[in-house]
């Protein structure tokens, strides 16, 4: 599979979260949480948090961080790394191309950092 739309680039403003299910190669349903930074770049990383299992496009975001709405653990949008204990791994990222006005991810080719 190829990349997916995920959403138009005007739907999430700068230190947003957006989930976005899209479809897995399997054909299951792949939870996404689709972030724009503090500079404007989008990123795309699992919305399940390694630690708590809660959806982080519930969380804040800050700059290139999204922090977890239920324990505090913060992760790099950009790698996926936790920055902020108590999650000690990290989560998928997945490739993010802008095709003009359309945001599209691509979660069959994910980056385990």
């Amino acid at each position: 599979m190829t990349a997916q739309y995920a959403c138009a680039v005007t739907d999430l403003g700068t230190e947003e979260a957006l989930l976005v299910e899209l479809d897995g190669i399997d054909g299951a349903s792949v939870p996404v949480a689709l972030i724009r930074d503090a500079d404007g770049e989008f990123h795309a990383i699992s919305d399940i948090c390694s630690h708590g299992a809660v959806s982080l496009s519930d969380g804040e975001v800050t700059g290139c961080l999204v922090e977890c709405w239920l324990h505090g653990s913060q992760f790099d949008v950009r790698t996926g790394k936790p920055v902020q204990l108590p999650a000690i791994k990290p989560v998928p990222v997945y490739p993010v191309t802008i095709d003009g006005e359309k945001v599209l991810v691509d979660v069959d080719a994910p980056v385990l950092n």
